[in-house]
């Protein structure tokens, strides 16, 4: 693997079941980890959590794990800090992590108030990249590269392990990717959103602008100046954390440099 896939710093492949789909209004139930190192030795742990609120009929009949099973586990807050040490100096990877995984466990750490800041991490997302090759699903992913059945899909353990197993075998197959992980974020797309929902994007000068409504297209700098009300309705609106997080960054830097 070395010989094709350069890493710089550790890589955290996961997977995430929770009580719903709304990554602000539902919390996790269980999460997996397996963490690549730079020397290629994995570290690999899967937790249980107590979400405190109710775990959804619909999620109960996808992933199988019921109030009962986390009702005495630790709740996420509990663990944030332990978790937080797995991922802090790692990259991110996952199937479909970008619209759910991510922002899912980004939501939950920063209920918990700890500024869980992603700027500085590259992100894949192993669906991306199969969709942008062979667009399947993760089952017909798991048997288009590896070439097994996937086992206990929809459990966090199992889900990651077939992640990592995808990627792994994708780096294998395609040129495009023998390379190191920033250079594979960049391939998915995911190197030009400030945010995880892709509302904020990178122009080709590297500046922040939105990328839906009425300001589409335009630069965010741009729009607090000449309509600050609309810095207020995004963060009154309901909006990820993260993009608040990332428009909050935007308005402080227009602050520190109006009175440098």
């Amino acid at each position: 693997m070395s010989d094709i896939l350069k890493l710089e710093r550790p890589i955290v492949f996961f997977d995430i079941e929770s009580t719903g789909l709304s990554p602000q209004h539902d919390r996790i139930v269980e999460i997996a980890f397996i963490k690549l190192f730079p020397d290629y030795t994995e570290h690999r742990c899967s937790y249980r959590l107590n979400p405190t609120i109710p775990i959804s009929p619909e999620a109960i009949s996808v992933h199988g794990i019921t109030n009962k099973d986390v009702e005495n586990e630790p709740t996420f807050s509990d663990l944030a800090q332990e978790l937080l040490s797995i991922i802090e100096d790692a990259d991110l990877a996952g199937f479909n992590a970008l619209k759910f995984d991510i922002p899912m466990l980004t939501e939950e750490f920063m209920r918990c108030g700890i500024d869980f800041d992603l700027s500085k991490k590259h992100l894949v997302d192993v669906q991306l990249i199969f969709h942008k090759m062979e667009e399947r699903t993760l089952s017909a992913a798991y048997r288009f590269y590896c070439d097994k059945a996937l086992e206990n899909a929809h459990s966090a353990e199992a889900d990651t392990q077939a992640t990592y197993e995808v990627f792994l075998n994708q780096v294998k197959r395609y040129d495009e990717l023998k390379t190191n992980v920033e250079a594979i974020s960049i391939f998915t797309g995911l190197s030009k959103r400030a945010d995880l929902e892709g509302r904020i994007v990178f122009d080709a000068e590297g500046c922040e602008i939105f990328n839906f409504g009425k300001h589409k297209g335009k630069r965010v700098e741009d729009v607090f100046s000449t309509e600050p009300s609309y810095y207020n309705w995004m963060m009154n609106g309901d909006f990820a954390s993260y993009t608040k997080k990332v428009i909050s960054d935007i308005k402080m830097r227009m602050l520190k440099n109006k009175f440098r």
